[in-house]
Order: C-alpha cells, then sequence, then structure tokens
C-alpha cells in the first residue's frame, strides 16, 4: 500500500480541507500542548538544553495549574515516551489504584452499584510520581527547573472563557466544598475571563518539592533530589495533609497507599496500519480501542470511498462501535484480569470482527462484545451520558530524537480539595464499576480502566507522530479521525485537525452512571450538512454539534524526523491549544 502522494513532513496545500491555523515548523524541537502557556513552558525547557521528556514533564505541570478544572497535579498522567538513542518506546501508566482499605462490596451494598461523587472516588494520586519517574528515568533536569512555569503560573495567570465557563457550569459542585470554593469561587463567585486567577496553595505544594529536592541535590545529586521529591509528596508532610483529611472525613486513603504506591513502567501495545506503527498504552486504559478500529478499516478502501463521504462515515462509525463493545466486555487492569489482548489485537479476530459492519444499515445497539469463551457479557443501563470536559495532552520532540506523549487529566469539582494544598486528589475511581462482575470493577490495589491515551505513530521511514486529546469516550475517536486525516488523505497536520468529526455513544460512557444512549451519533455541523439524512437512512441516530465545539475533542499532534531536522506542529483551535517550535 502506497502512502499519499502529497505526504511528506513539508506542509502541503490542502486536498479539500483549508486549515484556520498554518502548521508550525521547526528544525530544532516542537511542542504542542491543551493550553499556550503549557506549550510556551516546555518550549523554555527546550530553548534552556533540557530534552523531550524534561519539556513535556513542564508541559504537563503546567497544564495543572492553567488547566486546574481539568487537570490536577495530583491526578493522573499516562505518558509515552519514544527514546531516541535505542528506538524504544515505553508508556509510564501514571494511574493510581483503589486504597487497601475498600471494600470492594461497599458500591454494591451501600450505593446501588455506583460509585458516589465526593471523597470516596479519589484513588492514589499517580502524576506526580509519574513526572518524577519519567524525569528520573529519561530527563536531564530537575523537577525544580521544569516546574518553575507552574509555580509561577500558579501565583498568576489570566483567567480565559473556556475555564471561566467550566467552573460557572459546575459552580454548585464548586461550592459543596470550601477548600474548592475558595479556590474557585473567590469571593463567591466564579472568576470571569480577563481577571488574574491565583493558587497560592497549589505554588506552595509545588515549590515545597522543589525545595525539599534542592536540600538533597545540592550534595547527593539530581537522582536523589528527584527522590526527595517524590519523597516529599508520598510520605512527608503532603502526604500526611492528605491522608489526615482522609481520616477526619471518611476517605480511604491512607499513609501506606501512598508511600507504597510506584507507576508502573510497561511495554505498549503497537498494530501496523498501512506504514504506520501505532503504539498505545495497555488496557488499563481506552488505548487499545482506538488500535481495535483501525484494524477494522481498510486505508484503500477508505480512500475510494472519499473522505467524510457516507461510506466513510458509516464505516468508521461501526468500526468504533465494535472496538467500544470489546472495550465494555474486555478491558481492565492486567494485573487483575486476564485481557486477551493478543486475540484482539489479531488480524485473524479483525478479520471476524470486519464481516459484522454492514454497508447497508447501522447496528442501532451496541453491538456484541467477541465471542471469546470465559469473559461475561456486561449489560449496559441505557441513558444521557455526561459529556465531560476534563482532561489535557501536550507532546513534546526534540533534537536527540526523544518524542513524548501525555495526557493528564482529573477535574476539581466531583471531590474535595485538601485544604491548605491546593491539591484534589484523584477522583479516576469514577471509571471504575460498582458491579463486581465487570471487568473493570473497584477493587483495592486495582487501577480504574482510564480514558486518557497517549498515542505515538512511527512513518515509514522513522518518523515519529505524537498526538492526543481530552475528552472521555471522545479520545479515541477524535485520535482516530485526524490519524486518518493525515495518513489516509494526506491532509497537513493543521488540516487534519480541524476537519469536522463525528462521535459515537453507542456503548457505556466510562464515567459514571455508566449509560449509553444506543445508535447516537453525533455530527459537528459542516458534516451534519450532507450525511444527517443518509446516515439516518441506514439506521443511526444523528444529531448535529455545532462547528468547532469543544465536545469533539482537542488534538495536538507532531510529526517529526530527527535525522532531517524537521519538527511540524499542529494543535486543535476547538480548546486553547497551540503548538510551538524552531
Amino acid at each position: 500500500m502506497n502512502a499519499p502522494s502529497n505526504y511528506s513532513l513539508t506542509p502541503t496545500v490542502g486536498r479539500g480541507m483549508v486549515a484556520g491555523r498554518p502548521d508550525i515548523a521547526g528544525t530544532r524541537h516542537m511542542a504542542s500542548a491543551g493550553h499556550y502557556l503549557a506549550a510556551l513552558a516546555a518550549f523554555h525547557v527546550l530553548e534552556e538544553g533540557g530534552n523531550a521528556i524534561d519539556a513535556g514533564v513542564a508541559a504537563g505541570l503546567a497544564l495543572g495549574v492553567v488547566q486546574s478544572d481539568l487537570v490536577n497535579v495530583a491526578g493522573v498522567a499516562p505518558i509515552m515516551i519514544k527514546l531516541g538513542k535505542t528506538g524504544e518506546v515505553v508508556t509510564i501508566s501514571g494511574l493510581g489504584w483503589w486504597p487497601k482499605a475498600l471494600d470492594p462490596t461497599l458500591f454494591e451494598r451501600e450505593h446501588g452499584g455506583h460509585v458516589p461523587r465526593g471523597i470516596l472516588r479519589q484513588i492514589i494520586p499517580a502524576a506526580p510520581d509519574a513526572w518524577l519517574l519519567a524525569l528520573e528515568r529519561y530527563g536531564t533536569m530537575s523537577f525544580g527547573e521544569v516546574a518553575t512555569s507552574a509555580i509561577r503560573l500558579a501565583e498568576g495567570f489570566v483567567m480565559y472563557p473556556l475555564m471561566a465557563d467550566y467552573i460557572t457550569t459546575f459552580n454548585k459542585d464548586y461550592a459543596e466544598w470550601s477548600a474548592n470554593a475558595a479556590v474557585y469561587l473567590p469571593g463567591g463567585a466564579p472568576p470571569k475571563a480577563g481577571e488574574v486567577f491565583v493558587q497560592r496553595d497549589l505554588a506552595r505544594t509545588l515549590r515545597f518539592m522543589a525545595d525539599e529536592e534542592h536540600k538533597v541535590s545540592v550534595n547527593a545529586g539530581r537522582v536523589a533530589g528527584l527522590k526527595a521529591a517524590r519523597a516529599a509528596f508520598y510520605e512527608g508532610d503532603i502526604a500526611r495533609a492528605i491522608t489526615k483529611y482522609h481520616e477526619e472525613n471518611g476517605g480511604l486513603l491512607r499513609m501506606e497507599d501512598l508511600a507504597g504506591y510506584r507507576s508502573a513502567i510497561e511495554a505498549p501495545v503497537s498494530l501496523k496500519f498501512n506504514r504506520h506503527t501505532v503504539y498505545a498504552c495497555g488496557p488499563w486504559c481506552q488505548g487499545p480501542a482506538l488500535l481495535q478500529a483501525l484494524s477494522l478499516l481498510d486505508p484503500d478502501s477508505l480512500k475510494e470511498m472519499g473522505h467524510n463521504s457516507t461510506a466513510y462515515l458509516h464505516s468508521v462509525t461501526e468500526a468504533l462501535k465494535l472496538a467500544f463493545a470489546d472495550r465494555e466486555r474486555f478491558y481492565g487492569d492486567p494485573r487483575f484480569i486476564d485481557v486477551p489482548i493478543d486475540r484482539l489485537l489479531s488480524a485473524d479476530y479483525a478479520a471476524e470482527r470486519r464481516r459484522m459492519i454492514r454497508p447497508d444499515e447501522a447496528w442501532q445497539e451496541m453491538p456484541p462484545g467477541g465471542a471469546i469463551e470465559g469473559y461475561p457479557r456486561p449489560m449496559p443501563s441505557r441513558g444521557d451520558p455526561q459529556l465531560p470536559l476534563d482532561t489535557s495532552y501536550a507532546c513534546v520532540t526534540d533534537r536527540w530524537g526523544n518524542v513524548f506523549s501525555a495526557t493528564p487529566s482529573d477535574v476539581s469539582n466531583s471531590s474535595p480539595m485538601v485544604p491548605g494544598t491546593g491539591l484534589v486528589p484523584s477522583s479516576r475511581g469514577s471509571q471504575s464499576w460498582g458491579d463486581p462482575k465487570h471487568p473493570s470493577a473497584a477493587a483495592p490495589g486495582k487501577r480504574p480502566r482510564l480514558t486518557p491515551n497517549p498515542a505515538i505513530a512511527i512513518g515509514p521511514n522513522g518518523e515519529a507522530m505524537p498526538f492526543g486529546t481530552p475528552g472521555g469516550d471522545v479520545q479515541s475517536q477524535a485520535m482516530l479521525q485526524v490519524f486518518l486525516n493525515r495518513t489516509v488523505f494526506g491532509m497537513t497536520l493543521q488540516e487534519s485537525v480541524e476537519a469536522p468529526r463525528l462521535a459515537s455513544f453507542s456503548f457505556p460512557d466510562s464515567f459514571e452512571p455508566h449509560t449509553y444512549l444506543p445508535g447516537k451519533l453525533m455530527l459537528e455541523a459542516r458534516l451534519a450538512k450532507a450525511a444527517l439524512g443518509p446516515l439516518r437512512q441506514l439506521g443511526h441516530d444523528v444529531d448535529e454539534w455545532q462547528d468547532g465545539t469543544w465536545r469533539a475533542g482537542a488534538v495536538c499532534i507532531i510529526e517529526a524526523d530527527a535525522k532531517k531536522g524537521l519538527h511540524i506542529g499542529a494543535a486543535d483551535p476547538r480548546r486553547p491549544c497551540y503548538a510551538v517550535g524552531w
């Protein structure tokens, strides 16, 4: 199969698509992130001589400040890294697990099989450990150096419309806990766009970690300093503040939970599609669903259908439904359940599932999960799922061939902030099930099934393409479409990002209460004008989104060839995402 004729790192004139922004081109390094200040934080580190991992951590920490409504410093941070020297791709899970004190029957017995809002859904914070582990194993700089921008931004940055709107929308949620309200409802009201927004406690927390690092690193070196920063969070004053609050307010986190936590360094899963190898995190997140959807699609057939034709949109939607049906049936923490990932990503299995895509009829219910013996079939509940804003994304490439891709997350309005810290410990328990029969049921020491899923694709000549997005269950769907736009239809990166999208909701939402809308398909308005009627005739329950909606994801992406010294970046205007490079 041949690559598109205009496949190149060099920006080209689009075929049927005109981007509102240019591709960003550089010869040394590139960063693209969910907020322009985070991209700038990464760029500063690159210019100071740091590598892509140093810069990526700087961006991730900054996102925990300038998007602290959607990304918490004490949240989750799954990371994927490609090493320039060896070409190896590794993942850092950056996902905490349920505390030891959890009674696995609690949610079914006392909460109707649901994980309630509040302190009970908080799991071990993983992001600080993940950032520090990335720096220790693959970086070159100290925590204090890469956290400089985040600390400064926590002392004050200019509020922007998306964050202001989010806080206003969830005003009552923030008011539920006094510490949350003190930060996000200053003076008793949501902050307005254009005002300076200050998070002093968060600044003090980050500065404390940096100070504890410095005390040790002066004499003992960089790695010892990073370990000291980690100890400050997981064994010292910060851990004591978190666990004291939990003990006093009915929470489950204890000192032994935090002290015993370590992010796992794991091999990714991968799939060859056309001339690219696409890497995703394991089935403790939804990353393999992107690969499964790709396995059901043929690039030549898609190109023949035509970009965003009715046949194309139908095929992509049905492939996504099948992939997510398998996600629902099989995915979970592989340390606790046997996920048949090799079978799910095999060519034989893809051929079986591909036969379930009917060209003239949509699945109006969630398709059945694959016919693999020994796995129960979950029974989802109908209902209108929430459409979360949460999560952000950052990717970085450098002149040494290193590649960084991370999707940090966790909201600040669904569970309480620990007073005096500026931290809302990870509320990712919302992505576990209270039903003990579900593959992602809550259990002590078990990780929820995470939606954030960074990716890296490696092209035919070794060029690297990190990409990702916020958006809950929309993440893999937006990533799939952007990837196809680039690799099948030869759009420039920015055109690939800005092209209109669809999103299916014909499977259980990953967030509580895990409801779904059978057959529901949303189209951005540009798609709906031509395709809404024909797709309805095929049986899709189609509705329209406005163009450029944040609900359709916000993909950031880079394409880099370290051998040629070319770095091309793009960022989604659906949110305040920007790319910057040189």
